[in-house]
């Protein structure tokens, strides 16, 4: 195992010393920009909450209404020693990977069944095209009635919101590889299978990785959505709360710890994109 490490620092620093002096200083330039663009980034949230603090204490805001910075944190704080924060946050994110994940291996599969089979794929679009434009949060109220009040509905919603666009999304790009390529395996005695493995889901990969990241948002969507419907714990489930009592200090720690969460999970896609990407040009 030590060797095998040792020879990977050997090839790392062989490689760093094969690079011109014009390369070096192009990667530092690239580093400083990245470097340069985060900074920024994290100046203007932090700037946007001081603003935000400060205008509420000048009372140029009605910190009842819009709520404060402070006073957020002290209720994120009332709930962690309640016991509940955790409890709500992880109701809500286990909702959402499960119907992300659900939504997005049942679209890719589907997808792959229409792919293979034009003529299912011409008799079903007209059906995808209504579910697309059809707002599928006007169905939570009959998939409560179908499954009942529970986290089954909830996750349903999000599977709802998410599939449709997932399979549009994913059997688009199938269908638009080039055809010469696949002309090209045809002539090598490839079959469907192989045309499939080989050329479609290769070169659909950044199809699907742009998929992943459109459901991260619509998963959100309707898991809270299905929360304000009917959850008794969860993150939509303390926004509604919140707002039926008045107390938007509430809300908006919700809202704030919802933004958080999704952002961490639309990371999480993004890693796992270079991960794949990584393995692929290593092979």
């Amino acid at each position: 195992m030590f060797k095998i490490n040792r020879k990977k620092v050997n090839d790392k620093q062989t490689a760093l010393q094969e690079i011109s002096p014009e390369h070096r200083e192009f990667l530092r330039k690239v580093k400083l920009r990245k470097t340069i663009i985060l900074s920024t980034q994290l100046l203007i949230l932090i700037l946007f909450f001081v603003v935000w603090e400060v205008a509420g204490d000048l009372k140029l805001i009605d910190a009842f209404i819009t709520s404060q910075p402070s006073r957020m944190v002290k209720t994120l704080i009332n709930l962690y020693n309640e016991g509940s924060l955790f409890y709500h946050i992880g109701i809500t994110c286990l909702e959402t990977v499960i119907g992300f994940t659900i939504g997005t291996v049942f679209g890719i599969v589907i997808a792959i069944i229409l792919w293979w089979s034009s003529f299912l794929a011409k008799v079903i679009e007209p059906y995808l095209v209504v579910l697309n434009s059809l707002p599928k949060i006007a169905l939570g109220p009959v998939f409560i009635v179908w499954i009942g009040a529970g986290p089954a509905s909830i996750i349903v919603m999000a599977l709802t919101v998410s599939l449709v666009v997932t399979i549009l999304e994913v059997l688009n790009g199938f269908l638009s590889v080039d055809q010469e390529k696949i002309k090209l395996v045809k002539t090598f005695g490839a079959n469907r299978l192989q045309i499939l493995t080989k050329v479609v889901l290769p070169a659909s990969f950044p199809t699907m990785i742009s998929s992943l990241k459109i459901n991260v948002g619509l998963s959100w969507v309707g898991v809270i959505v299905g929360e304000f419907l009917v959850s008794k714990g969860g993150l939509g489930y303390l926004i509604v709360y919140g707002g039926q009592v008045f107390q938007l200090d509430l809300v908006m720690a919700s809202v704030l710890v919802l933004a958080i969460a999704a952002a961490l999970m639309y990371q999480g896609v993004v890693y796992l994109e270079k991960l794949l990407v990584r393995d692929n040009s290593q092979k």
